[in-house]
């Protein structure tokens, strides 16, 4: 068993794969100064937490990044395998300076909260976040910003490395079913798209301080949004500041980050006709147009017969929920069972593909409308011969069967998540909904997990299982099952034997 095991794991490229894992340790460190000036700033005592973990991101980072080894055998599995390891040890270094506070004391929430938040998850186990010190709410909402975009397209972004190869890093972090190149080399099209990522950011800090957020509140809640992620520094979320203005500059904000960021690259390209013509997109307003609409309608009675007030909260919502952000401004557990289901489907279908948001996306969604749409007419009209496309172009038969496969599997790890949170005996609500908005990425569930709730209630191997679930929704799925394929592989052999 063990040799066939070693055999199995010697397929991949070690050494890439630990120089690339050595980089993204050591660009962890050097993020976790920023929460180390903001204690220093407002002069708190977590300093010493901070410093301990950046000390051992460089023990652990530098080794791994002097690892050489040849590109020339490096494959998509090895892609898949560097970013699956990458981002599990990223959430395990990440989780440190919360221990070593002993603000969150159990290693396992602080894996937990860590991982929701690398993957704009936003499900906390924290019954009171105003306690912890500046420098943790701000390294707990940047993880949001740094997970968004990625932390591996940073890494393509800055470190010098045009190897085409590379591509398969960018396959296995972004978001969405199809990934290509906005330019022709690999490390501007990650560096474009950063670009982006930041200029939206200033923006969105700009416009809520304009409305009298204070600057730390600003920063921390544009790391949430453009993240799509939605750790609040509050404990009521949003609904703190009371203010139209700040709910209409996040609801706005939102949305923007759900939509591809290719998108925003042909506005500045000044190819608004794509941008009009891309099918994934006007499909993605619709969705929320229509879920605003009808929540709006549905819960007019509990706010005194105000359609206006209907419409500011419905809106809200819709846009936290689909863009799997997850700020909340009121509870929408008392909402009707109507306005919960809207929510609970928009939580699987997401934003857009090449956005920061999590679930299904818009995009397969729209694909397996139209696959079922053909298999219908096509028995219909058995002759008749025709094909998908999208924007005005042919879907390749590989990309309509990866979607398929990606459903199936979608579902299939969302069984065994719900099979296994079950043990924890809460209610239907409770369960089903954690375990949707874990793997959707999303946030806040309905019930004991809804957005005045939180996942502290959970056994700690609920928590492991709902974090490999934010895991496996963050990346997409494959990236951890190719890791896991060695392993599983082995299992299935002794089994035979046997």
């Amino acid at each position: 068993m063990m040799f066939s095991l070693n055999r199995n794991l010697h397929k991949f490229n070690w050494k890439i794969i630990g120089n690339i894992i050595g980089h993204v340790i050591l660009i962890e460190g050097f993020l976790l100064i920023l929460p180390l000036f903001v204690n220093f700033l407002y002069g708190e005592s977590a300093g010493s937490a901070y410093i301990k973990a950046i000390l051992i991101c460089f023990i652990f980072g530098l080794p791994l990044s002097r690892i050489k080894g040849s590109h020339a055998s490096y494959y998509a599995k090895d892609g898949m395998v560097a970013v699956g390891l990458s981002w599990v040890i990223l959430s395990i270094f990440g989780g440190l300076p919360f221990y070593f506070t002993k603000e969150i004391p159990s290693f396992v929430d602080c894996f937990f909260e860590t991982v929701s938040g690398f993957t704009t998850t936003g499900s906390s186990i924290l019954t009171d976040v105003e306690v912890l010190s500046h420098a943790s709410l701000f390294w707990r909402s940047f993880t949001h910003w740094i997970g968004g975009m990625g932390i591996l397209v940073f890494l393509l972004a800055i470190v010098p490395r045009s190897n085409d190869r590379m591509m398969y890093i960018m396959r296995a972090e972004a978001p969405g079913p199809v990934i290509g190149k906005l330019v022709p080399r690999l490390k501007d099209s990650a560096a474009i798209l950063y670009k982006i990522y930041f200029v939206l950011t200033i923006i969105m800090v700009v416009f809520l301080l304009a409305g009298g957020m204070p600057l730390f509140d600003s920063l921390c809640t544009t790391f949430g949004t453009a993240g799509t992620g939605g750790f609040a520094i509050k404990n009521n979320s949003m609904a703190f500041y009371d203010s139209v203005y700040l709910e209409m500059v996040v609801t706005v904000f939102m949305l923007l980050f759900g939509i591809n960021f290719n998108m925003f690259y042909f506005i500045l390209l000044k190819n608004v006709k794509s941008v009009f013509k891309n099918e994934e997109l006007r499909m993605y307003l619709s969705i929320v147009f229509s879920s605003i609409v009808m929540i709006a309608f549905n819960i007019v009675h509990l706010y005194d017969g105000s359609l206006l007030e209907a419409f500011r909260y419905a809106s809200f919502q819709v846009a936290s929920i689909i863009s799997t952000t997850g700020y909340s401004t009121t509870d929408f557990n008392l909402w009707p069972s109507f306005s919960k289901m809207v929510l609970l489907l928009l939580m699987i279908v997401g934003a857009c593909a090449g956005s920061t948001a999590g679930g299904l996306k818009v995009s397969r969604f729209l694909v397996l409308l139209k696959q079922t749409k053909l298999d219908i007419q096509r028995t219909l009209h058995p002759q008749k011969v025709e094909a998908i496309t999208m924007d005005g172009k042919l879907v390749n038969k590989e990309i309509v069967h990866q979607i398929c496969s990606y459903f199936f599997c979608f579902m299939l790890i969302l069984g065994i998540t719900l099979f296994l949170v079950s043990l924890d005996n809460f209610d239907l609500e409770t369960t089903i909904s954690a375990c949707f908005t874990c793997l959707g990425n999303v946030g806040p569930g309905l019930g004991l997990a809804g957005p005045l709730g939180n996942f502290s209630m959970f056994s700690d191997l609920s928590k492991i299982v709902l974090s490999f679930a934010m895991l496996f929704g963050r990346l997409e799925i494959y990236p951890i099952l190719i890791f896991l394929a060695p392993f599983l592989r082995t299992i299935k052999r002794k089994k035979y034997k046997a």
